[in-house]
């Protein structure tokens, strides 16, 4: 068999408010988490108490990218502060 290779460059990354997005995303996570909560006894009767957790995941997860991005974007604005601070005149 060929190996598959692409025949055309990979996009520019998208580049937008991250952080909100990434908060929106866990609100909605957290959210569904919230409705669902008093439906425990019925999702774990039905075997589907994974839902649930599922929703708890993608909010812990979400926290956690927050911070992440959050670092990141921080670490650019430093790294293009300190690059712009050394090359007079860039």
């Amino acid at each position: 068999m060929e190996k598959w290779t692409p025949r055309h460059e990979a996009p520019e990354p998208l580049e937008g408010p991250v952080v909100a997005t990434i908060a929106t995303g866990t609100g909605i996570w957290f959210l569904l988490f919230l409705v669902q909560l008093p439906f425990y006894g019925w999702f774990d009767d039905h075997g589907h108490l994974w839902w649930l957790w599922t929703c708890a995941a993608g909010a812990g997860l979400g926290l956690f990218g927050t911070w992440y991005v959050r670092r990141r974007d921080e670490a650019i604005k430093r790294h293009a502060a300190e690059r712009a601070a050394g090359q007079p005149g860039a």
